[in-house]
């Protein structure tokens, strides 16, 4: 069984766009039993979904019109309920031979401020937030796409941001760190009652863009019980921050390997961002996940260590976190 931290696959969808890397008649095949399913409102067209060399250093987006994210997450939800798939609302959802979708919200343009559609878009099934994409909204500010770069680029929550946070864990909504720049992430764990997640980030040590993860957060997850789901998108994988195909599957396992020795194989596991990035063409799509696996094998995890990886250990968070 493998559950992903994270895939673009109704944006493509409500683009109406054949995808790229989730062709879920391969799921069963490929042990993919679903995951976070991102509804995520675009603004200018996208930046590292594309092939680009490093250095790199591209400006935040601006500000989106809460009406226009509004209507787009909206649509995106209609585009999320096409697909069929049962809706998690528990971690018991989960079972092999079946795909099962968490709704999660990348960015939170589309709520209000004072949060009084929150309990309206949980009753709709969401279970999984992030609070930024690579731009700022009412709640916080994410990091701008960099390499080098440190994710320290600017002011850590707002008010708003912070009460946003206190709600989630009221609900039982997973918090997403990913994309939040470094001032957020501190201001986020420090509220946080429940265990701390970046459903698709990296180590920085390995691979220095803004979009990764610094030891320091690395250790905050760990000491809250948390997760890191590692992203298959190679500029935030290779040493050299390069944004191309030709790139070997083993850049995955060495940021598995990493973050696992670092904080523990209970806090590491996949987050791939499947039909939102560029990833390596050994892997192509969930039909490489079977490869991604043998490949840990080969690296000397056993049996028990592939399977926190691949699922075991977003399920304990999921029953952490969800009332």
């Amino acid at each position: 069984m493998i559950i992903d931290g994270h895939n673009d696959l109704v944006l493509r969808t409500w683009r109406e766009q054949q995808t790229k890397h989730v062709d879920l008649s391969q799921a069963r095949a490929a042990d993919f039993c679903g995951g976070f399913f991102a509804i995520w409102v675009p603004g200018a067209p996208g930046a590292m979904d594309e092939p680009v060399l490093a250095p790199y250093d591209i400006p935040l987006e601006p500000q989106l019109p809460r009406a226009h994210a509004v209507e787009v997450a909206r649509e995106q939800l209609a585009a999320f309920r096409s697909l069929g798939l049962p809706v998690a609302t528990s971690a018991d959802e989960f079972v092999d031979g079946r795909v099962t979708a968490i709704l999660h919200l990348e960015g939170a343009e589309a709520l209000d401020p004072m949060l009084t559609d929150l309990v309206d878009w949980y009753r709709e099934g969401l279970r999984s937030l992030g609070l930024v994409w690579a731009r700022r909204n009412v709640f916080a500010e994410g990091v701008p796409f960099r390499f080098p770069g440190s994710p320290d680029t600017g002011p850590g929550l707002t008010i708003a941001g912070v009460r946003l946070v206190e709600a989630c864990n009221d609900l039982g909504i997973v918090v997403d760190l990913s994309h939040l720049n470094e001032k957020g992430f501190w201001d986020a764990a420090g509220i946080t009652t429940a265990p701390l997640v970046a459903t698709h980030s990296n180590a920085h040590a390995l691979c220095a863009s803004t979009r990764n993860l610094t030891d320091r957060q690395l250790d905050a997850i760990g000491t809250s019980g948390g997760v890191v789901g590692v992203n298959f998108a190679v500029g935030f994988l290779r040493e050299d921050g390069n944004n191309v195909e030709d790139t070997p599957l083993t850049e995955i396992v060495r940021h598995v390997s990493y973050i696992a020795k670092r904080i523990g194989i209970d806090h590491v596991a996949f987050g791939s961002d499947f039909d939102g990035a560029v990833v390596s063409h050994e892997v192509g799509g969930i039909q490489g996940l079977p490869a991604i696996v043998s490949a840990l094998a080969e690296a000397g995890f056993d049996e028990q260590d592939i399977a926190k990886i691949t699922h075991r250990n977003w399920l304990r968070v999921l029953r952490e976190t969800w009332r």
